[in-house]
């Protein structure tokens, strides 16, 4: 039988159900800043009381809402769960072969100041994954290197989570942007385009940011050269590459020239003094970088290369899962007469599952007035975790890691994970029962009622969207149409109505449950997940109230900016 959504179910009142809407994500927050539960339990809390409002307030029959659940529940294993699984997997194959050491002194040899090798490893070598894998791997990857060069695991952590800002509308391959186009109807180049004139500026101001938060401003100003290096290559070449070129490789052009421009920068500047955290042992404050020459010359360049191999692949092997037509022939999906892609279509099909989920398919009508399909789907081969396993794989032979070790070492992987993934599951779950009752559709209905205010509140949902969803992608599809038809009442153009939700989205990233859950996991925070929501929750509002103002000020004195 259908349901039709109802997105008034108070006394017909919208902004009542709001208020009503919000009483899962509010007991979230609380659960974990407030009443500091362990990750996991606010998750599947957090669940029953979204199941709670779903059935009894909404009106939607217990079943569909299961089910709905249950479809979260699936793709919270794959692909997310699948991709910090493999990603740590990858990451602790390194330290167990002593590669680890190596790449540790490579990064030293460049620089032993914490501050610049946050700009490298958390802003420009975390951007680079976005750009080629998205999904939780820069985040898990980035954070689980900083910790292996010394920094402290929440901070580590918390920095990643920000500098990923800089990346996440453009992240794996442009498909935040690209998803937009088949529901609202406007070009992804148009879209892209305007998100491209929004993003630099806090590109550029990321760098910076992370450097405060790390140092204080004195500090700051001590490798301000470096910063405007890494923070205005990565901006430029974002705007150019995505108003001229498309969303697809804005990141992954941005965070290689910033991480190459930067590196190189540094061959021929230092700062005068540098910097460490007080925690360490050498911290006696501030000394002279005088050793990075003997420290660089501790290994062959070979030897480096053979250390940095892993994740060489690792960004090889995703690159390649995400290129046309390679992407749809994983997936099974490729229509074209190549023989070699033809032949991996077939394993594809073979690996790839789409079963529709049971009592919820095309049995919920939506605001459109519309079926809303629902498929438990699994993609064992097209997966990026499945990229990140092969890569593991190659590493073991290129390593010299025996097999006993290799299998080992996935067990010791999956029992550290194991908590974090019921986490990541339980709320991918929840955003899923949300969106299914139609309380994601009551919150972005009430935001769109601000009228001539609306340009300043439209990122607000796509914040709002990421946070629930853990995906720009998500809240683009969830918010896309709303954005389009709202902005088309107050006057406001479309494209900067969607480029705004993309923008508004990436400060959502670093609060969403799954980031933290995800961010926690990879340095060995399981269960202090509300620590790190606590340290990330000021910076996603401040930088929310930034896209705000841009967007506001472009739907005004700066409409020339769009396209």
């Amino acid at each position: 039988m259908t349901w039709t959504q109802n997105f008034t179910p108070i006394i017909d009142n919208l902004v009542v159900s709001s208020l009503v809407a919000l009483i899962p994500i509010i007991y979230f927050f609380w659960a974990l800043t407030i009443k500091r539960m362990k990750g996991y339990i606010a998750g599947l809390t957090t669940l029953l009381v979204a199941l709670a409002v779903a059935v009894f307030v909404y009106g939607m029959p217990a079943g569909k809402a299961v089910m709905s659940a249950s479809q979260g529940a699936v793709y919270g294993l794959l692909p997310i769960g699948w991709i910090i699984i493999t990603s740590v997997f990858l990451y602790k194959m390194t330290i167990k072969s002593g590669q680890f050491n190596i790449i540790r002194s490579s990064v030293l040899s460049l620089t032993e100041d914490r501050r610049l090798q946050a700009l490298l490893v958390a802003f420009s070598f975390g951007a680079f994954l976005e750009g080629a894998a998205g999904f939780g791997a820069p985040v898990a990857i980035s954070a689980a290197l900083l910790v292996g060069l010394g920094f402290n695991p929440l901070y580590a952590a918390g920095i990643c989570l920000i500098a990923n800002t800089a990346p996440v509308a453009f992240g794996a391959v442009g498909i935040p942007i690209i998803a937009m186009e088949g529901p609202t109807g406007i070009a992804a180049m148009e879209i892209s385009k305007m998100v491209g004139r929004q993003l630099p500026f806090l590109s550029a101001f990321i760098p910076l940011y992370l450097i405060l938060i790390m140092t204080g401003w004195k500090r700051s100003l001590e490798v301000m050269p470096a910063i405007l290096v890494s923070g205005l290559s990565f901006a430029i070449t974002q705007y150019f590459s995505s108003n001229f070129l498309g969303p697809e490789l804005p990141d992954i052009l941005s965070a290689l020239v910033s991480l190459f421009a930067l590196a190189i920068f540094l061959k021929f500047w230092k700062p005068k003094t540098i910097f460490r955290f007080a925690s360490e042992e050498t911290a006696a404050a501030v000394e002279p970088l005088d050793d990075s020459a003997e420290v660089e010359k501790r290994y062959t360049k070979w030897q480096i290369f053979h250390a940095w191999s892993p994740f060489l692949l690792l960004t090889l092997f995703i690159t390649i899962w995400g290129m046309n037509p390679i992407k749809p022939a994983l997936s099974g999906h490729y229509e074209g007469d190549n023989m070699l892609l033809s032949g991996i279509n077939e394993i594809g099909k073979l690996l790839t599952f789409q079963i529709e989920v049971p009592s919820l398919h095309n049995e919920i009508i939506g605001s459109n007035g519309l079926p809303i399909a629902a498929f438990f789907k699994i993609e064992l081969l097209g997966a990026a975790g499945t990229a990140i396993l092969l890569a593991a794989i190659v590493t073991k032979f290129i390593a010299h890691i025996s097999t006993k070790v290799f299998f080992n070492t996935f067990a010791e992987a999956m029992k550290e994970l194991a908590k974090p993934i019921l986490m990541i599951s339980s709320v991918v779950a929840f955003a899923y029962v949300t969106n299914a009752s139609g309380m994601s559709t009551t919150l972005g209905m009430t935001l769109a009622k601000s009228g001539d205010l609306f340009p300043f509140f439209a990122p607000v949902l796509g914040w709002l969207g990421v946070f629930i969803t853990g995906s720009d992608t998500s809240a683009n599809l969830l918010f896309g149409s709303l954005q389009k038809v709202t902005a088309l009442k107050v006057g406001m153009e479309p494209v900067l109505a969607l480029a705004a939700n993309s923008s508004g989205g990436v400060t959502g990233k670093m609060i969403s449950p799954q980031s933290i859950a995800i961010a926690c996991a990879a340095v060995g925070l399981a269960g202090r997940e509300s620590e790190l929501l606590r340290f990330t929750i000021k910076h996603s509002l401040f930088l929310l109230l930034l896209v705000c103002i841009i967007t506001f000020l472009q739907n005004g004195v700066l409409s020339w900016m769009i396209p």
